[in-house]
């Protein structure tokens, strides 16, 4: 039988990892950090739209990025050439850095751990069964109601292989699926047009997708949401208790609060939780983490980008704010430890700190005493987009699906609905955290300073007061 081929021999098709490893110790040996980090990836993506295939791509691209810290200063060059010239060249930008102050930063500690399959999702499943499912799910769609006007399917895949190389010597490398199904539809009655989506991915192999079951639930759960929109009544406006539902809104936590926590934003005194680390700043009962190590997920990393095996980091415990995600270098320079979230979208960008799968844990409350509790208020169980500026904490989210809420029943569902807050007042007012933690179904994608990376998000049923919710009505 013969053994498998390594993945890493698209990564040394011009270069010999002995090489590599040289380049780097010439390069980054008067830094005090950084590493070589070489990735090749390939992708796929179909989109099905009024009943046949729209779209279909495929990429493949590889390169590096050489990176070199002094202090404060990164020097980064890359290249989509994966050969000793190209480092060659790349490595005269690293010269122009001061040489080190304080001697060489350790490596990150290693792990043999692998949270996910180092297979090819891509070449698996041929081309026309990839397509076929995409018809399938359309025709599911379509017989499921007569008012099923438009269906849209997207699928898509990927694989990643990247190795960090140090000047040091170590050297580390990951293997990273990873898969996506969207299903939209949109529904018509009487000339009012609704839409309804449902989205499911991770770290793993087209086979959980293409399971009926998993994909006719999507086509449920889009209708039933559309359906639902379709009986919608003009938003309340105005501040009032809020029940978010558990899973997906915990998006929120994630724009909100994240962002705030990301070690960088705090080194520089720009966060709303800047040198608060012992402080109160979320009710009790609120736990917030993130964690990187969970299999499967589609935040998930073995190791993130820089080397540093994933973990996880427990940033808001009992209401208490414990600690912040961090990076090499913004670790390094507040004096602690590295998180495992120093991420990059490709070889093409330096590593920052960032949110891998970001969620609050659960409590101790039945979500329907919470229900009871809401005298006027509105239930929100999916959002949409939302925006949140960083140094404040204020956002602004749009929901997707909401219902109102009077006397501790959910009423008529409602349109146009936005919740208007800030992360850290937010925590504060926080009534009661279900038992029914949940995780969402693996569609986050986190932008920050121009990148983009896949992300997780979760939370229970949580009851806030006295938020102001954006609509139409009054």
């Amino acid at each position: 039988m013969n053994a498998p081929a390594d993945p890493r021999r698209f990564l040394y098709r011009d270069l010999d990892p002995d090489t590599a490893q040289r380049l780097t110790a010439q390069a980054l040996g008067q830094a005090d950090d950084g590493e070589l980090y070489l990735q090749y990836r390939r992708s796929e993506a179909f989109g099905f739209d009024d009943g046949r295939l729209k779209t279909a791509s495929y990429d493949t691209h590889g390169g590096f990025g050489l990176r070199a810290v002094s202090g404060e200063t990164t020097a980064f060059a890359h290249a989509n050439e994966l050969s000793e010239a190209a480092i060659k060249r790349a490595a005269e930008t690293m010269a122009l850095i001061d040489p080190a102050k304080n001697g060489r930063a350790a490596p990150p500690p290693r792990t043999n751990r692998h949270l996910y399959t180092d297979t090819d999702p891509l070449d698996l499943v041929p081309f026309a069964d990839k397509v076929n499912l995409c018809q399938r799910i359309d025709a599911a769609a379509r017989a499921r109601d007569p008012r099923v006007a438009q269906v849209s399917v997207g699928l898509s895949g990927s694989w990643s292989v990247v190795e960090i190389v140090r000047a040091d010597g170590f050297v580390a490398h990951d293997v990273r699926p990873l898969v996506r199904l969207n299903v939209q539809i949109v529904v018509e009655q009487n000339g009012r047009r609704e839409t309804g989506s449902f989205g499911i991915g991770g770290r793993y192999l087209y086979d959980r997708l293409f399971d009926e079951a998993t994909w006719n639930r999507g086509v449920d759960e889009a209708l039933a949401q559309a359906l639902v929109n379709l009986d919608s009544v003009a938003a309340p406006a105005g501040e009032m208790t809020v029940l978010l539902g558990s899973g997906w809104p915990g998006v929120i936590l994630h724009e909100a609060i994240g962002h705030g926590l990301e070690g960088d934003f705090n080194r520089k005194g720009t966060s709303a939780f800047s040198g608060r680390i012992g402080e109160r700043v979320a009710a009790p009962g609120v736990t917030v983490v993130d964690d990187g190590s969970i299999p499967d997920r589609r935040g998930s990393l073995s190791i993130d980008d820089e080397g540093t095996p994933t973990r996880e980091t427990v940033l808001i415990e009992d209401g208490i704010l414990k600690g912040y995600m961090q990076d090499r270098l913004n670790a390094r320079l507040m004096g602690v430890e590295p998180t495992g979230n120093g991420r990059r979208e490709s070889f093409a960008h330096a590593p920052m700190p960032r949110m891998t799968n970001t969620f609050m844990k659960a409590g101790r409350d039945d979500p329907a005493e919470l229900l009871s509790r809401v005298k006027r208020g509105i239930f929100a169980k999916s959002f949409g987009g939302g925006q949140v500026d960083i140094v404040s904490g204020k956002f602004v989210f749009s929901c997707t699906e909401a219902y109102m809420v009077e006397d501790g029943r959910v009423g008529a569902p409602i349109k146009g609905a936005t919740l208007i807050g800030d992360g850290p007042t937010v925590l504060t007012k926080v009534l009661g955290v279900g038992h029914d933690f949940a995780l969402d179904e693996g569609i986050g994608v986190c932008g920050k300073g121009g990148q983009s990376v896949p992300a997780g998000v979760g939370q229970p049923t949580l009851l806030v007061d006295g938020l102001t919710v954006g609509g139409t009505a009054v």
